[in-house]
């Protein structure tokens, strides 16, 4: 309650309506009037009775919002112009005209301020002043460096940043002083921010940044934010939004990105393995519905796309990798993040094999149908010659793997010399063909003994499941007609592949081996098996 001056009533269109209402019953009572919503509070009214006194007093670039919200409420707008002129020629002048005084006034809009602020539009004045000087300063720096106007914003509350973000857009300024503007405002909030209030301060900054289509934000940076929201327990609509906006970028991330998201603060520990499998699952499922717009279109856009999948798989596998060495992740986890891109997406699955090897070496108490499960994201048959040799070495891997590097490997070397493709003159010359075969031959044998000992330290170990499953005499008279039979190597070791092929059950996939012919007169030598050294880690 304050005693209303009489000098302040002409000035005052608010104190005088209020006065002459509570003084039509008695002229001569005292009056007193509330003004608990004047905005600007009791700083504002000091000011204001100060100017109808006639006293000096400063209008400032913190004050000027207030000023005028309070002249507009208590309705001073004399034939002289009033208060609400003098503020606007302070604005006009000096108030809008800088970078910082302009972001002074946007945030003195804040608060309990910013109704009637809003109401005046002086908050959008303030804000579109504030992108007005951005855009200068991108245009012709006056600091150095030149992107100093960036900390500036860190003052705004996420709404003020949100009017001053609008108004960039509506003086189209570029995509990359629109993501210099986000990802300095939201680090440097985010920074300054105390433990206490960093989640809701989080949900606010991310509820404000821009879309992907008017700013795309760096990769490494949408990973910190999502890495806060997910240690800060952020809500799912924020957490959700980060994943999206990651995806939408992914083939510009680092594996460096991605394991300082998915591991905690000290690096040890794997905890966003979720989070992650969703983002690449929703990158995934993007670059699906692309592809199936880039069929009509040219095919270097295809290419383009195609070469993002496969570059976002090969990130996947350095993550796999990285994170297997955590002992305590589940089978589940692992899997979930490594089989998220299509295994066609890969042209090899070498870098997928040594992330399955170093999951089975940090776990080495799995069973033999969990070995299967971590090593069901991969294809031996995508395996390079030189991953197939160490696959079929492998003690790690399940047997079920190790007969199909074996297997395939086989073939292949058996079949070289009959579907050779011309890749060179000499290939297509008689002496050219000669030394390809010469070399095929070579290449066979030094398999053969490889898989003669291979095969019977797997014969070994699948003896005593076989003899549960056969009886003794019908194997014994099969072994006998086997061995009376005058065969070469190849036909002895074509039937013993034959009884190991993993494809055989399945009917999935075979490969016809009628062409090849098999030696004359040749019979199978008995080889005692040589003990192999351990495999190659």
């Amino acid at each position: 309650m304050l005693p209303v001056q009489a000098v302040m009533v002409p000035k005052c269109g608010y104190i005088r309506k209020a006065v002459a209402v509570a003084t039509r019953p008695d002229p001569a009572a005292t009056v007193e009037i509330e003004l608990d919503g004047l905005p600007g509070g009791a700083d504002a009214f000091e000011k204001a009775a100060r100017y109808c006194y006639g006293a000096n007093f400063e209008i400032s670039a913190r004050n000027a919002a207030a000023l005028l919200c309070a002249a507009a409420f208590l309705d001073m707008q004399p034939a002289d112009g009033g208060l609400a002129r003098r503020v606007e020629e302070f604005l006009a002048q000096a108030g809008l005209r800088t970078l910082p005084n302009a972001i002074a006034v946007l945030r003195s809009c804040e608060g309990p301020l910013l109704t009637a602020a809003e109401e005046l539009g002086v908050a959008r004045r303030a804000a579109d002043a504030v992108a007005l000087r951005i855009c200068n300063e991108v245009l012709f720096p006056t600091r150095s460096p030149p992107e100093w106007w960036a900390s500036e914003l860190a003052a705004l509350s996420p709404v003020s940043f949100h009017r001053v973000f609008t108004a960039l857009r509506c003086r189209r300024a570029g995509p990359e002083v629109l993501v210099a503007a986000a990802t300095a405002y939201a680090e440097l909030l985010l920074a300054d921010g105390k433990a206490s209030d960093h989640r809701a301060l989080l949900e606010s900054v991310v509820a404000v940044l821009p879309s992907a289509d008017d700013a795309p934000l760096p990769a490494a940076f949408l990973c910190r934010l999502l890495h806060d929201a997910v240690t800060t327990e952020a809500s799912a609509k924020t957490c959700r939004d980060l994943e999206l906006r990651l995806a939408a970028v992914l083939d510009q991330a680092t594996a460096g990105d991605l394991l300082a998201f998915a591991f905690d603060g000290a690096g040890e520990r794997v905890i966003n393995t979720e989070s992650l499998r969703r983002v690449i699952a929703a990158f995934v499922e993007r670059e699906s519905g692309a592809g199936r717009n880039r069929r009509a279109s040219l095919s270097g856009a295809a290419a383009l796309g195609a070469g993002a999948l496969q570059k976002v798989a090969k990130m996947v596998d350095e993550v796999a990798a990285e994170i297997a060495t955590d002992e305590s992740l589940p089978i589940s986890k692992f899997v979930g993040v490594a089989g998220a891109v299509p295994k066609d997406a890969r042209a090899t699955h070498d870098c997928l094999y040594r992330a399955v090897d170093i999951y089975l070496k940090a776990h080495p108490e799995l069973d033999e149908i969990e070995r299967e499960k971590v090593c069901s994201v991969m294809d031996t048959l995508k395996l390079s010659y030189t991953a197939r040799l160490h696959a079929s070495q492998n003690k790690r891997l399940p047997l079920q793997a190790v007969l199909s590097a074996l297997y395939y490997d086989q073939l292949k070397l058996r079949s070289a010399g009959v579907g050779h493709d011309d890749e060179d003159n000499d290939a297509r010359s008689e002496a050219g063909s000669a030394r390809m075969q010469a070399k095929a031959d070579a290449a066979l044998a030094r398999e053969n003994e490889a898989l003669r000992s291979e095969l019977a330290r797997m014969r070994a170990h699948m003896s005593s499941g076989m003899q549960q499953s056969k009886g003794s005499g019908s194997r014994t008279a099969a072994t006998a007609a086997v061995a009376g039979k005058k065969a070469s190597f190849f036909g002895s070791m074509s039937r013993t592949l034959s009884r190991l092929n993993p494809f055989r059950a399945g009917g999935g996939w075979s490969k016809d081996t009628s062409s090849i012919r098999e030696s004359r007169g040749g019979a199978m030598n008995v080889v005692k098996p040589k003990r192999r050294r351990s495999s190659i880690s």
